[in-house]
């Protein structure tokens, strides 16, 4: 069973930045996709940004592109979300998600993953 471990949640003030690290407990193989999911209260969990490591491409959510970048470490099978100009509808319970295989159409949907961290807290206040 695969084990995913996320670090580097935290609380920030508007405009700042905070990044993200998961950590997999073993290699998910040549072809993997992984995820970063954010949760806020009372609402449904969302797909951020996934990462397809065979293609070598990365797709982002509309609400956070241009501002939030994942990347992937093969080596030490870890993958990171660098999150800048943070807002206040950025906050909330950040997941680490992956799945064995390319990623998915559907990515965002939470059932396109297999394996899934026990999640980081992002707060963004002023």
């Amino acid at each position: 069973q695969v084990r995913l471990v996320e670090s580097g949640g935290g609380s920030v003030q508007p405009g700042g930045s905070l990044r993200l690290s998961c950590e997999a407990s073993e290699s998910l193989g040549s072809a993997h996709c992984m995820a970063w999911f954010r949760q806020a209260p009372g609402k449904a969990r969302e797909g951020v940004a996934s990462i397809d490591a065979l293609k070598a491409s990365t797709t982002y959510d509309g609400s956070v592109k241009g501002r939030f970048t994942i990347s992937l470490d093969a080596a030490e099978n870890t993958v990171h979300l660098q999150m800048n100009s943070l807002k206040p509808e950025d906050a909330g319970m950040y997941y680490c998600a992956a799945r064995v295989g390319v990623c998915l159409y559907d990515w965002r949907s939470p059932t396109s993953f297999d394996y899934w961290g026990q999640g980081a807290q992002v707060t963004v206040s002023s």
